[in-house]
């Protein structure tokens, strides 16, 4: 790697380097063990970042995270782990989200004919009136979530403020509750047919 000045490696077993630099935390000798793998490093960077540039980034990157994270973690096989961190490293860098690419899509080819939201069985008057009493059907804290997110059109984030419930609960609240209302007001349709 010829953008990083090279260090004279002085022969000492990763094992002793990595024990060293955890006990005295001198930067000159994790360089001396960085620059080993190195073009390791940068070949593992290349071959998931497919830019020069960006492999030299996180090579430079790499470097100042293992700064830290070497000393929190017991290694046993320095090129190994440094490979991996590396690999992981990568990974995470194309999941950034300036990274994501977005596609427009048409949202009528996703339509069903199929009536699945609570919105298609609400179209008919009747489904209006029995509304009120499927709502009193549904649990406390169902009914609490359903009428915030569809009647105040509030969010899962504003609600799981509001109700102190964890996100994961209120959407599963939510969607527990449009389909219990959903049989319920499909009975009562049926029932006054």
């Amino acid at each position: 790697m010829s953008f990083i000045k090279t260090i004279s490696d002085t022969g000492i077993p990763d094992g002793e380097l990595v024990a060293s630099y955890k006990s005295s935390g001198k930067l000159d000798v994790l360089s001396i063990l960085y620059q080993r793998y190195m073009d390791l490093v940068f070949g593992v960077c290349l071959k998931y970042l497919k830019n020069n540039e960006a492999a030299k980034d996180a090579v430079m990157q790499l470097f100042e995270e293992l700064v830290h994270k070497l000393r929190q973690h017991d290694v046993e096989n320095f090129k190994s782990w440094l490979y991996t961190m590396a690999k992981n490293h990568c990974l995470m860098q194309l999941r950034t989200p300036r990274n994501l690419k977005t596609v427009e899509f048409n949202a009528d080819s996703m339509h069903s004919q199929e009536p699945v939201h609570l919105n298609d069985i609400l179209e008919s008057e009747h489904a209006f009136k029995s509304l009120d009493g499927c709502m009193e059907s549904l649990s406390g804290d169902q009914r609490r979530t359903v009428e915030l997110f569809y009647l105040k059109s509030k969010c899962y984030n504003e609600i799981a403020e509001i109700t102190g419930l964890e996100w994961n609960k209120v959407r599963s609240l939510i969607q527990n509750g449009r389909r219990n209302l959903k049989i319920c007001m499909e009975k009562q349709i049926i029932s006054s047919e």
